[in-house]
C-alpha cells in the first residue's frame, strides 16, 4: 500500500505544470507570428506599441522615466520595425492631401489612430528624408479627421465613422494618440482632450451595477452591452498609455489631478475584473458570465497593466495576480527541463507554432478563436512589463508570496521543499 501511495504521488507530481518563463527564442517566435499576421488597423497599432515596449523601452511611454519628447537623433535599429509599420501604412494610403483623413481607410474612426505613435516617431526621427513619406501632413490629417466623425452631445468621439457608437476598445486607440500628439506638438489642449475622452467613455461604459466593469459598447446598432474581458483590458491599457505620456512629459505638473484619476480608474477596472479571475488564471471571455469560455488574451493584457501600474504609479494591488496569470500561461506540461529554447512543444497555453491559446476571435468577440494577432501583442506587452517590474525589485509581490522574492522562485522553492519532505519520509 505504501509503495502504491508513493507511486501515485509521483505520477501526480509529473502531471503538475512546471514553472517556466518564455525564453528569448520563444519571445522571438511570438513576435514573428504577430508580424506575419497583423493587418487590420488596430492590429498594426498594438503591434507597433508592443515592439516599442519590448525592444525600445526608452521610446515607450509606458516605461517609467522615459523622456518625452524622446531624442530625434540617431534612433536605434530596434525602431526599424516600428518605422516599417509607419512607412507601410502611409505609403498604402496613397496621395496625402491637406484634407482631414485617417491613416487607414476603415469603417472604424477609432482604430486608425492606434498607429499614430509609430507615425509620429517616424516624423520625429526624419524618416521622410530616406523614404519620401509625408508623415507630418498625415499626422495632421488624422488629428483633424477625429473632429469630423460623429460625437455624443458632450463630445465623446465615436468609434465608428458611419454611426455614433462607443466601444471600450477605443480608449486604447484614440486617447494615447491625442496625448502623444499633444506632447510632441506642444498642444496642451490635445493632451487635455486625451484625458477628457477617457472620462467620457468611462461615463458611458462603466456599469455601476456590475462592480464597475465596462460594457463593450454603447449606442448604435448591433450593440454588445456585455462585460467583454478584452474590452476592459483595452480600456485599462489605454489609460496606462495616457498616464505614462503625461507623467513623462513637460505637462506632468499641469495634469496632476488627471493622473490621479487615471490611476484610480485603472484600479477600478482591476477591482472589477480580478474578482472574476478563474482557477485557470484566465478570465472568461465575458468576465462575469460563468458560461463563457476561458480567454488568455484578456488575461495577458490585464496582467501587463497591473505590472505597469506598479512601475508607473507605485500601485502594486494586483501584481500577485498578474504573476499567477503569467506563470500559468508560460508553464510547461511536465517537470524536467521543459521544452527546448525555441520550442512550444510542451507549453500548456501555446500551440506548436507559438500562438497563445485559448483566445477570443478578435473579429467575432463572442467566439473562440485560434490565431489572434492582438493576443500575440499582449504576450509581448506582458513580457516587457514583467521585466520592467522585475528590474524594479518585484514590488508588491508580498501580497501573494514572501516579500522581496520572485514569485516563480517562491513557488519553485515551496514545491521542491514538498518533494524533499516526501522523499525524507519515504526513505
Amino acid at each position: 500500500m505504501t509503495i502504491l501511495f508513493f507511486f501515485l504521488l509521483f505520477v501526480n507530481i509529473l502531471s503538475v505544470p512546471a514553472l517556466a518563463d518564455l525564453t528569448d527564442d520563444q519571445v522571438a517566435i511570438v513576435k514573428q507570428r504577430l508580424a506575419e499576421s497583423a493587418n487590420a488597423s488596430w492590429e498594426l497599432g498594438v503591434e507597433a506599441q508592443a515592439f516599442l515596449e519590448l525592444d525600445s523601452p526608452k521610446y515607450s511611454v509606458t516605461t517609467s522615466g522615459a523622456k518625452l519628447p524622446p531624442s530625434s537623433a540617431n534612433p536605434p535599429s530596434s525602431l526599424n520595425e516600428v518605422f516599417a509599420i509607419a512607412r507601410n501604412v502611409i505609403s498604402e494610403r496613397g496621395a496625402i492631401s491637406n484634407n482631414p483623413q485617417p491613416f487607414i481607410q476603415d469603417v472604424s474612426s477609432g482604430d486608425p489612430p492606434s498607429v499614430g505613435v509609430a507615425v509620429i516617431l517616424a516624423n520625429l526621427t526624419n524618416q521622410q528624408s530616406s523614404d519620401g513619406q509625408n508623415y507630418r501632413q498625415a499626422i495632421l490629417n488624422q488629428f483633424n479627421y477625429l473632429y469630423t466623425v460623429p460625437r455624443t452631445d458632450d463630445g465623446a468621439i465615436s468609434h465608428r465613422s458611419d454611426e455614433l457608437q462607443l466601444w471600450s476598445d477605443s480608449v486604447y486607440m484614440v486617447p494615447p494618440f491625442l496625448a502623444y500628439y499633444g506632447v510632441m506638438t506642444k498642444n496642451k489642449s490635445a493632451v487635455a482632450e486625451s484625458y477628457n475622452q477617457i472620462r467620457l467613455y468611462r461615463q458611458y461604459l462603466r456599469d455601476q451595477n456590475a462592480s464597475s466593469l465596462w460594457k463593450h459598447m454603447a449606442f448604435g446598432t448591433n450593440q454588445d452591452t456585455g462585460h467583454w474581458s478584452t474590452g476592459n483590458g483595452w480600456a485599462a491599457a489605454g489609460m496606462i498609455r495616457v498616464l505614462g505620456t503625461i507623467k513623462n512629459s513637460q505637462y506632468a505638473s499641469s495634469f496632476k489631478n488627471e493622473q490621479k484619476d487615471l490611476i484610480n480608474w485603472v484600479l477600478e477596472i482591476h477591482d472589477g475584473m480580478y474578482q472574476y479571475l478563474r482557477s485557470t488564471n484566465c478570465f472568461g471571455n465575458y468576465a462575469n458570465d460563468n458560461s463563457s469560455f476561458d480567454d488568455a488574451a484578456s488575461a495577458t493584457l490585464l496582467a501587463s497593466t497591473a505590472y505597469r501600474l506598479s512601475t508607473l504609479a507605485g500601485k502594486h494591488n494586483y501584481v500577485h495576480l498578474a504573476e499567477r496569470t503569467r506563470i500559468a500561461l508560460t508553464a510547461v506540461s511536465t517537470l524536467g527541463g521543459g521544452p527546448a529554447n525555441g520550442s512550444f512543444a510542451a507549453m500548456v497555453h501555446f500551440d506548436a507554432d507559438g500562438w497563445l491559446l485559448p483566445v477570443v476571435n478578435p473579429l467575432a468577440v463572442g467566439e473562440l478563436g485560434s490565431q489572434s494577432p492582438e493576443a500575440q501583442a499582449f504576450v509581448l506587452m506582458m513580457q516587457a512589463s514583467y521585466e520592467d517590474w522585475a528590474r524594479a525589485g518585484y514590488k508588491g509581490i508580498n501580497r501573494g508570496t514572501r516579500s522581496g522574492t520572485s514569485p516563480s522562485l517562491s513557488l519553485a522553492v515551496s514545491f521542491s521543499a514538498g518533494v524533499a519532505l516526501v522523499l525524507v519520509l519515504f526513505f
